[in-house]
């Protein structure tokens, strides 16, 4: 597989029951809740299969009474069977009501710690992930996949489990209790539905997916549309992002299309399978009722049978088409629990111990793949409480030594080492807790200013926030806004400048304090003004500490101990300032480059 590639649409949906075996664990933590609901379950089913027959008692006596009392306008009614069916009736209700309330704390437990797994396990999962990943379809995967379990735990465990048994119980009494004919009229009646549904529900399985997948497309494309507002905005591309969105939702309409006609086919298909059944059963009954075999309460009773046994089995489809789709979306769910991490901790791997803070890259190759590499043998140091500072033409891999120290990837070849610890060694958690960064391009929650620079240290104090703040040289800035530090930055942090945005990055990295910091293009959003205030705060906050700064703007970085020049993923030079423009190589070419067209 291609380093960090994900393809959210390699699940073809088939019903796998493995993954009913995945959900064991969440279910066993209320084992007893569940053994009472089971009990509920079958106390409910026997009283069901039980009304049939004080009906057929209740009809037996009054048609009795009724021949017996003939000319007579007194009718006995048998009240002691009528209050026993209205007590019956009641307790199924209440032993299922019973039933749902036991259970519904297991299912709500379950998909909160699936949903829970599921959202550290995204966490865990690389860098290359994420930059591939389709944020408004993974999200509705995730959605569709929680509330997928929901259903099947409830509908198989107490509608499907429960609908079979009381089939074997109605042909199992009609076998008993009538002719074979009704028994075998019931069995193969029911045998056909289920085969019937089973290969209709494959059939329509694909209008399912590519309704899903259709759906999952058109919010991808709004999603990803309006989290680019501004860009839509720029170049006036609102018609054809409209058009492209209603493309999407051409495609969408038309899988719905196929998806409710094979939908009315499979629905058909159940309703002639049913009406036979009942016509035949009818017919039979009534039958012997004439021949004097039967009762007319035994006739009502099958009645009753086919109705109380056809009702569920009519549900059953319904339970069955939605398992099927739910049991693929579970599926989808699962199998991004199932995609291993590429970037994990030794088993033995122990917490990095920062003592000087010392940098080291020892020959480090690296690609984002055999058709793109990246660094080619590259070694350099950043001593205790030093400034290295990378520059270089875009593309050249400054970024990726940030991506590489951090351990969003590992290594090719070589190694990367803090301390003389080679970090593939150390718990990734320890690793980026003693590290700082301040990205070129920073995302800010939808928050407020003063949560999102708490977001360093969420432990911080108030006060730690405030002084925070007053070093990032932000306070000017939060004093003219009407709410504060409590203005809502909006998502993404959109409603800020982008210098606003880097201020607030700033900020929140002086309030972790790491030993090592970084600098990622740190000062490219800000005027020439604040530029400087900036670069100061930077010059205080990282005194004594180790730091590495990639740099566009060579005057950011005039007063680094060590300055790295890179080119197509190879230090081309090195030195300090005036050690570089000395050379009259690369470095040299750039400065001057860059005087010239600040002074244009």
């Amino acid at each position: 597989m291609r380093r960090g590639s994900f393809n959210p649409e390699a699940q073809d949906g088939t019903f796998n029951w493995q993954t009913l075996r995945t959900l064991l664990p969440y279910l066993l933590e209320y084992r007893g809740r569940i053994v009472l609901a089971l009990g509920c379950l079958v106390a409910a089913k026997v009283a069901s299969v039980g009304l049939p027959f004080i009906l057929k008692y209740i009809v037996d006596a009054m048609d009795h009474g009724i021949a017996n009392d003939a000319g007579s306008n007194v009718l006995v009614l048998p009240l002691g069977l009528l209050l026993a069916y209205g007590v019956v009736r009641l307790a199924n209700v209440l032993l299922g009501e019973i039933r749902d309330a036991l259970f519904g704390r297991v299912t709500e437990r379950a998909m909160r710690r699936i949903g829970l797994s599921v959202f550290n396990h995204l966490h865990r999962l690389e860098l290359g992930f994420h930059l591939n990943r389709n944020t408004g379809g993974l999200s509705r995967d995730i959605e569709r996949g929680v509330s997928g379990i929901s259903f099947l735990l409830r509908f198989m465990v107490f509608n499907i489990v429960p609908t079979l048994f009381e089939i074997a119980m109605v042909i199992g009494i009609l076998l008993i209790n009538y002719s074979v004919w009704f028994a075998l009229v019931t069995f193969v009646a029911v045998v056909v539905y289920i085969v019937w549904s089973v290969i209709a529900t494959d059939w329509r399985t694909g209008y399912v997916r590519a309704a899903n997948q259709a759906d999952s497309q058109s919010n991808s494309r709004a999603v990803d549309s309006l989290l680019n507002f501004e860009t839509v905005k720029y170049f006036t591309n609102e018609q054809y992002e409209a058009d492209r969105y209603d493309t999407d939702l051409a495609q969408w309409e038309q899988a719905r299309r196929s998806n409710r006609l094979s939908l009315f086919a499979l629905n058909g298909g159940q309703a002639l399978i049913i009406a036979v059944a009942m016509t035949t059963m009818m017919v039979l009954a009534g039958q012997n009722v004439v021949a004097g075999t039967m009762t007319l309460g035994d006739f009502v009773l099958i009645n009753a049978f086919m109705m109380q046994l056809f009702l569920p089995l009519n549900f059953l489809g319904f339970v069955y088409r939605e398992m099927k789709g739910s049991m693929a979306n579970v599926e989808r769910m699962f199998s991004l629990l199932r995609r291993a991490p590429l970037i994990n901790d030794d088993r033995s791997a122990t917490s990095l111990a920062v003592s000087q803070g010392e940098i080291e890259f020892r020959q480090v190759s690296f690609g984002y793949g055999p058709e793109r590499p990246i660094l080619d043998q590259v070694s350099f140091k950043v001593r205790p409480q030093q400034k290295v500072a990378v520059v270089g033409a875009s593309g050249g891999g400054k970024s990726t030594l940030v991506k590489l120290l951090f351990r969003f990837y590992d290594v090719d070849d070589g190694a990367v080492l803090i301390d003389g610890q080679d970090i593939r060694h150390v718990t990734q958690d320890s690793l980026r807790q003693a590290i700082g960064i301040v990205p070129q391009d920073t995302v800010l929650f939808n928050a407020s200013i003063f949560e999102n620079i708490r977001y360093g240290r969420i432990t911080a104090s108030d006060e730690e926030v405030n002084e925070a703040i007053q070093l990032a040289h932000l306070a000017d800035f939060i004093a003219q806004l009407p709410a504060g530090v409590d203005t809502q930055v909006g998502e993404r942090g959109l409603k800020l400048s982008g210098g606003e945005k880097q201020r607030v990055a700033i900020a929140r990295t002086i309030l972790k304090r790491p030993p090592i910091l970084i600098f990622d293009e740190a000062t490219s959003s800000l005027d020439s003004r604040s530029e400087q205030s900036i670069l100061q705060a930077i010059r205080e906050v990282s005194r004594g500490q180790t730091s590495l700064v990639i740099a566009h703007r060579l005057s950011t970085i005039v007063d680094a101990d060590h300055i790295l020049v890179m080119d197509q993923g190879r230090i081309v030079e090195q030195g300090s300032h005036q050690e570089l423009l000395q050379q009259q190589g690369r470095y040299a070419q750039l400065w001057q480059l860059q005087q010239q067209q600040e002074l244009s």
